[in-house]
């Protein structure tokens, strides 16, 4: 009789703990929908009378910048604390009808479709590069071609290629168009370009921690927009590369591409493609070690970035090249290659260089809202 007390001592002490492990699991579950719900209920969608239509109203707040993760690259860290005003954002990319609007009204002519500047290539290259003859000097722009066979991934120029012609009408070239993909993100184009678009539309860029916070869609410190789980029951969350990066095959090549703005799951502010799809331009000058800069200060207080470019990092440009940062990462990101679908990931990227897997979305301040403007006329001065 005492063994079988014991074990029913044992037995009612066991049944305890699976209880209170099922209370505490069912309990952070019902915690995480509860925050999920009320970050959710709290939204406000811009419908062109309480807010500019198609944007999303980001509140003031902290949020932590950057990730001291394993995932994290050195110009991700360190983290740090920082506070932004609210301002609105767009719930998605710009896509391929919104700048065709832009260009039916102004005629304004990208960057890919104009002959190239060598003064503003120049700085871009390596000291000693040649001058090119000027008739190499043709419109056109950066095309993912991808390989045939597995490379090793230390030399992006066997999957990425000039190609004379490619632009936002046609982004793999000549041969391509966008026909049926008026819902896609805009690419082929330029911060330039960008910048274009923002002043006639009355919006500007994000600023780098603009984008992140909204990126993050309320989960701080997650690895991911969506929470730390890349693929939560299996479940793509993002348009990332399909396959071994960089191999395109005859079935994998047309979908080695954007997809339709809105295919995957909003975050939690409810915005689209925060990761993957395409590249998104933002406002600031790209510096690799800007976060240990701005990591000095106890709290960041609406940060505008660096007032100049520098990345240890670079072997084919000058540390000091003009750059700006993108950043969400694309179609071409993959585990072995590229993991910057992360809301903390960053880039730096020549600003008059437009590429197959770059694009933007904009923002615009609560009192750009109350006096907005249409800039077209100014337009012209950028076509010189």
């Amino acid at each position: 009789m005492l063994m079988d007390a014991r074990e029913s001592a044992k037995y009612r002490r066991r049944i305890l703990l699976l209880a209170s492990i099922a209370i505490a699991i069912v309990g952070g579950v019902i915690a995480a929908l509860l925050y999920h719900r009320e970050v959710n209920s709290s939204l406000l969608f811009g419908d062109g009378q309480s807010g500019p239509g198609g944007m999303v109203w980001i509140p003031g707040g902290e949020f932590t910048m950057g990730n001291d993760q394993r995932l994290s690259r050195p110009n991700e860290r360190p983290s740090h604390r920082v506070h932004l005003d609210g301002y609105w954002i767009d719930k998605h990319h710009v896509t391929n009808a919104e700048f065709r609007k832009f260009v039916d009204a102004t005629g304004y002519v990208t960057t890919a479709e104009r002959k190239p500047d060598w003064e503003t290539i120049r700085v871009q290259l390596l000291s000693g590069t040649p001058t090119p003859a000027d008739d190499q000097l043709i419109p056109g722009a950066m095309v993912f071609i991808g390989t045939l066979d597995p490379v090793p991934l230390d030399d992006w120029s066997q999957w990425w290629r000039f190609v004379p012609g490619a632009n936002w009408r046609h982004p793999q070239g000549p041969g391509s168009n966008i026909e049926g993909k008026d819902n896609h993100p805009v690419v082929q184009v330029s911060y330039e370009d960008a910048q274009a678009y923002a002043k006639w539309i009355g919006k500007r860029l994000p600023t780098e921690a603009e984008w992140e916070m909204a990126a993050r869609g309320g989960l701080d410190k997650a690895s991911y927009s969506w929470g730390d789980d890349f693929k939560p029951d299996g479940k793509p969350m993002a348009n990332t590369f399909k396959g071994t990066f960089p191999v395109v095959t005859t079935k994998t090549l047309g979908i080695a591409g954007t997809t339709a703005v809105a295919t995957y799951p909003p975050n939690g502010f409810g915005l689209y493609d925060m990761a993957g799809n395409a590249w998104q331009w933002v406002a600031d000058w790209y510096r690799s070690d800007a976060f240990q800069l701005e990591s000095q200060q106890n709290i960041a207080m609406n940060p505008q970035g660096p007032h100049d470019s520098y990345d240890d990092e670079t072997r084919t440009a000058p540390a000091n090249a003009p750059s700006k940062v993108i950043r969400g990462g694309s179609f071409l990101c993959s585990e072995e290659y590229c993991t910057s679908y992360r809301p903390s990931a960053r880039r730096g990227n020549d600003p008059y260089n437009p590429m197959s897997h770059i694009g933007f979305r904009l923002v615009m301040s609560e009192s750009g809202w109350k006096t907005p403007q249409i800039a077209s006329n100014e337009i012209t001065e950028i076509n010189r």
